[in-house]
């Protein structure tokens, strides 16, 4: 079920879908007798792949997500630290195994990004434990142990950490953080596209998660630039970003996990 859902995802991003229905556009003109089809589906295809290469289109369909949960603060303007906790679980995003590199380049941004604000709230929070999460999903190294390797590496007490390699993707995680962490307050760490379906995954658990949103693509004040009125592959990410977390909040919910 895990490998087939992955599939699935994977035809339904942007460039993968628009590329099958341009194909086959250009399998009816060039096969059969249906023309008119043939060049509305490749007209479809490359308008929707070059829509989807705009920032404006990219930025209206992930900005939603983004911006459902605010920027954690640690500090309270009056009380000094807010929302002390005992726990702050880093969500893993993934990475490829080269031992010829260093840690940092084979861990993806994602994962880096969510590591860094962890590492930033943890020593905000004396007292308080690292959980980094993540298994062994198309890699032999399970994600958490890559990103324990770097947080070792910048400084983490190794008694801090707690290492959970055995989750394969949000919902394992949420289970299995729940033995870890009951019913108490604790921080939770990931890209802020993510945030939302981690957030009710781990709340239909009875959990009391504090949302930490990092790694924001969307920004507000982006000026202007020659780049801004061509497609870039930046903002077809961006789309396939939004496009991967809905299809994974559609997904949880056909499940009844949220």
């Amino acid at each position: 079920m895990f490998l087939l859902k992955k599939i699935i995802s994977q035809l339904l991003l942007p460039l993968p879908l628009c590329l099958e229905i341009s194909l086959t556009g250009l399998f009816l003109l060039y096969f059969t007798r249906r023309q008119r089809l043939g060049k509305a589906l490749i007209s479809i295809g490359l308008i929707t792949l070059t829509l989807l290469s705009y920032g404006f289109m990219s930025d209206r369909l992930l900005h939603p997500l983004e911006n459902r949960y605010k920027t954690y603060l640690t500090e309270s303007a009056t009380d000094g630290l807010k929302y002390p906790v005992r726990f702050v679980v880093v969500l893993g995003g993934g990475h490829t195994s080269d031992p010829k590199l260093p840690m940092t380049s084979q861990i993806d941004d994602s994962s880096l990004v969510r590591l860094a604000e962890g590492i930033r709230i943890y020593r905000k929070q004396p007292g308080s434990k690292l959980v980094l999460s993540g298994g062994r999903v198309f890699d032999p190294v399970p994600n958490a142990e890559v990103m324990a390797g770097i947080a070792r590496e910048l400084g983490v007490d190794r008694g801090d950490i707690i290492v959970e390699s055995r989750p394969k993707d949000t919902h394992d995680e949420a289970c299995i953080m729940k033995s870890i962490v009951g019913s108490a307050p604790f921080v939770l760490v990931t890209s802020a596209s993510h945030m939302p379906r981690a957030m009710s995954l781990f709340k239909k658990l009875g959990m009391n998660p504090i949302p930490a949103p990092t790694r924001h693509r969307v920004k507000s004040n982006h000026a202007l630039g020659p780049g801004s009125f061509f497609p870039h592959a930046d903002n077809l990410h961006k789309s396939e970003t939004a496009v991967y977390e809905y299809l994974g909040i559609a997904w949880t919910k056909l499940r009844g996990q949220i």
